[in-house]
């Protein structure tokens, strides 16, 4: 089992934003990764971008640049 850390975690309205999220960030080299949307998080798709806190500026730079539109970020311990 992982050990929680403090994490980013980007919501999305949509399965189709939050599968363009990882091939956006693996196209461009950005840590993290597809998951279940945590428990403590309502969100519209159920899935989920978790990154490290220090990968937001990338992140949303990817989002922008691919036009992802996110629900939300959160700041959670994953």
């Amino acid at each position: 089992m992982r050990k929680k850390e403090l994490k980013l975690v980007v919501t999305f309205h949509t399965t189709a934003d939050a599968m363009a999220m990882e091939q956006a960030c693996g196209e461009k080299k950005v840590p993290g990764r597809l998951i279940p949307v945590p428990r403590s998080i309502s969100a519209g798709c159920g899935l989920a971008w978790c990154a490290p806190l220090d990968a937001r500026e990338n992140i949303l730079e990817v989002m922008k640049e691919k036009a992802i539109e996110e629900e939300a970020l959160h700041e959670c311990m994953v």
